[in-house]
């Protein structure tokens, strides 16, 4: 992790700010014993974080709103159309430092380089903070990006949480319409995000410019059986809705492991009820996560999936019924704006290097209503979602370097 790809002729980015904001930030939600980081939304650790990333902003010489989802917005400059720049400070649980949160620190430390070089831009510069992408809480992400782009639905803002809170009623203002919140002046959108994988690890590069999103469809399969006493049942009479949902797990595996598209699918959530020692379990409900870059094959492998699960379900007797949580359309990234990302990295002595992300962004819903492109940072071991969660100081400030010359050419 320790290449040396770039050499700055004069450095226009406070480094040691820039550093110390992201330190400063993941200490906010920080478990001590784990060294993971819990910020979901509409909690105090989030709102702690949303004081002082308007903090920065407006140190940052930005004037700071926020709209009805609870996105924060800093917004440098004037004139009708935006440029805008972030990502997402919310985590999973026990989550990483950086994936997210860089995005926005180092928007943020472009635009207070902007503002202390007295550079006044040509358009309106916006960064920000979105709501809710990584879907902790409410059972679906990127809660914020769909509401600027005019696709949150009313139906979606009375999801709840595990305490039966709504996402609506934890807004401040319960009736604010969402026709009012989508956006229709952004230019273009930039977002830098730690690649999450191996890829440029490998290549032994600090970025790659992303030229295409893979879309998620995440699904909620219930499973009912019937709760009996463990030892007074025989095992040729059981409604075991845990082993039913174990068949299934394993086959959603098996389907992925044969399918010829470059599809992944993951089951990441189980609850089963009663969840005693000494009961067979009546019900279980567990999420299924999958993505494809294709959104034909990935219609295609979630309907095969549903069909197989159903007749597991027949042949033990189980009621099962499926629930869709979210899907999100593939998004191929601006020609325009990888090409200027791509002389940008030319500049600092870089290869420029393409790459699809697998993982989902907020990108892919701004991507419905403006141009958007993606800068990868390289993932140390390819690790994320987790504290071990790592990219080096070197590879952040060359990302930083890259974007703020690319803000450059688009402001000018």
């Amino acid at each position: 992790m320790n290449d040396n790809h770039s050499s700055f002729a004069k450095s226009l980015i406070n480094e040691g700010r820039l550093m110390n904001h992201l330190d400063e930030l993941s200490r906010i939600g920080l478990n001590p014993k784990t060294g993971g980081i819990n910020r979901f939304s509409f909690t105090k650790e989030e709102e702690e974080a949303n004081s002082l990333i308007k903090k920065y902003m407006e140190e940052a010489g930005m004037t700071v709103s926020i709209d009805g989802i609870g996105n924060v917005i800093g917004s440098y400059g004037q004139g009708d159309e935006v440029i805008m720049l972030g990502s997402h400070i919310d985590t999973v649980p026990e989550g990483g430092k950086y994936d997210g949160a860089l995005g926005v620190i180092t928007a943020i430390e472009i635009v207070h380089s902007l503002h202390e070089q007295q550079i006044t831009p040509s358009v309106r510069i916006e960064v920000v903070s979105f709501k809710d992408e990584e879907g902790t809480r409410f059972g679906f992400g990127l809660i914020g990006s769909k509401a600027m782009a005019g696709l949150l639905t009313d139906e979606q803002l009375n999801n709840f949480d595990e305490k039966g809170n709504s996402i609506k009623s934890m807004l401040p203002n319960h009736a604010f319409p969402l026709n009012k919140w989508k956006r229709t002046n952004i230019k273009a959108y930039l977002e830098m995000h730690i690649e999450q994988g191996r890829v440029l690890e490998n290549q032994h590069l600090p970025v790659g410019v992303v030229t295409g999103i893979a879309a998620p469809i995440w699904q909620e399969i219930t499973l009912n059986g019937r709760s009996e006493h463990a030892g007074a049942t025989p095992m040729n009479v059981r409604s075991d809705a845990l082993t039913a949902a174990a068949e299934m797990i394993l086959k959603v595996e098996e389907l992925l492991n044969k399918s010829d598209s470059a599809a992944v699918g993951t089951v990441g959530k189980l609850h089963v009820t009663p969840n005693g020692v000494n009961v067979i379990p009546g019900q279980v409900t567990f999420s299924i996560d999958l993505r494809d870059i294709d959104e034909e094959q990935l219609e295609l492998l979630n309907g095969h999936i549903l069909e197989e699960l159903n007749k597991i379900a027949t042949k033990r007797e189980i009621s099962f019924s499926s629930k869709l949580l979210q899907r999100v359309t593939p998004v191929k990234t601006d020609y325009y704006l990888q090409k200027l990302l791509e002389s940008s990295i030319k500049k600092h002595h870089i290869e420029p290097f393409s790459l699809i992300s697998g993982a989902g962004h907020d990108a892919m819903n701004i991507a419905q209503i403006a141009p958007v492109v993606m800068l990868f940072v390289r993932s140390k071991d390819g690790i994320s979602h987790n504290p071990l969660e790592y990219s080096s100081r070197e590879d952040i400030l060359t990302a930083t370097h890259v974007l703020y010359d690319t803000v450059l050419e688009l402001i000018n």
